[in-house]
């Protein structure tokens, strides 16, 4: 059982008609720790209505005694083999220190539970969540409630001069935007083939994996086919640069959401022409700052291109990474090249 929920405090799944509420909630926390209101109601709907996602079961909504969200905390554990299951959620500055966190954690765990006697019977299983480095009380309740801190990921940052480097791209490297309806299913798959060394990657069932994928992007009021560049050799893939305008805490970034370079390819120098790719397009629309997401130990050495093109680590969007194991075994996951 899960911890006890506080006194006169609730706990029920969320419903589609507590969106704006709990949007509000998720805004204040973020208010507290980094400053702005990073939250939309169009960044939650296509989460809340990707396949096989049910609120019934993965979420639950913590009330306070006088009926407003006091917290919220959602399970993703959705396709075999179910051996790295994730959890995200956030708790009111106005209800912290009451245990609010503790009860839904503590749910989070019990539900994460449910994926053990669905995952093979020799793998290991385990929960993950994770945190902004500068978010303490966070910090402070993983630890309390079990888990354990096992990597952390940075965001890289840049401001566009004026005078960028020209992408070098081999002379048998030709590069162009994404065709919607023609080019998703290939772009998806030389995504997933590329990150099978990433730290974390676990094999999900191609279709299932694809379909949640193409909900997401596609969902996205910022989706644009023209920020998605494909490195071709031939009428092969090697290397892939999605972007967007925007990143939902600062409307004046430009945001790569996957750069990957496929095996084949990789030392041939497509990482570093695709970011400058990016860096041109983006400035070219009038977008002079420039961030992406990469685990710090990368284990292809992604970090290095980074910041041998310019970026810089932001210390705080650095986010710490715990897991709390469910049940011993063999790890599934990646973990070193």
């Amino acid at each position: 059982m899960h911890p006890p929920v506080p006194e006169g405090y609730t706990l029920r799944p969320v419903r589609m008609d507590d969106l704006e509420s709990v949007i509000a909630m998720f805004n204040a926390d973020a208010k507290q720790v980094i400053g702005v209101e990073k939250f939309t109601s169009d960044m939650f709907l296509p989460e809340w209505t990707t396949p096989n996602f049910d609120l019934e079961r993965d979420t639950r909504l913590a009330l306070a005694p006088d009926g407003s969200v006091a917290g919220y905390y959602e399970v993703w554990d959705l396709e075999d083999p179910h051996v790295q299951i994730f959890s995200w959620g956030r708790v009111h500055p106005a209800h912290t220190g009451k245990c609010v966190g503790t009860s839904l954690l503590g749910w989070a765990e019990e539900r994460a539970c449910l994926a053990i006697p669905k995952a093979p019977a020799e793998a290991r299983v385990k929960l993950l969540v994770d945190t902004l480095d500068i978010n303490s009380l966070a910090h402070e309740l993983f630890r309390n409630c079990g888990f354990k801190l096992v990597r952390h990921s940075l965001r890289m940052v840049t401001s566009l001069s004026d005078s960028l480097p020209q992408p070098q791209w081999p002379a048998d490297i030709a590069v162009r935007s994404m065709r919607p309806g023609q080019d998703e299913r290939a772009v998806f798959a030389a995504s997933r083939e590329a990150f099978q060394d990433h730290w974390g990657h676990v094999e999900w069932p191609f279709e299932e994996e694809y379909a949640r994928w193409l909900h997401h992007n596609k969902s996205r009021q910022d989706f644009d086919p023209s920020l998605w560049f494909l490195a071709l050799d031939g009428d092969q893939i090697a290397g892939i640069c999605l972007c967007r305008m925007t990143t939902h805490d600062d409307p004046e970034m430009g945001w790569v959401s996957i750069l990957a370079v496929r095996k084949p390819w990789r030392q041939r120098g497509l990482g570093l022409a695709s970011l400058y790719t990016a860096f041109g397009e983006f400035q070219r629309r009038a977008k002079y700052k420039f961030g992406l997401g990469v685990d710090a130990e990368n284990l292809t050495g992604a970090t290095r291109l980074y910041l041998r093109a310019g970026m810089q680590p932001d210390p705080n969007r650095q986010f710490s990474i715990y897991e709390k194991e469910l049940r011993p075994g063999v790890e599934l996951a990646t973990q070193a090249l």
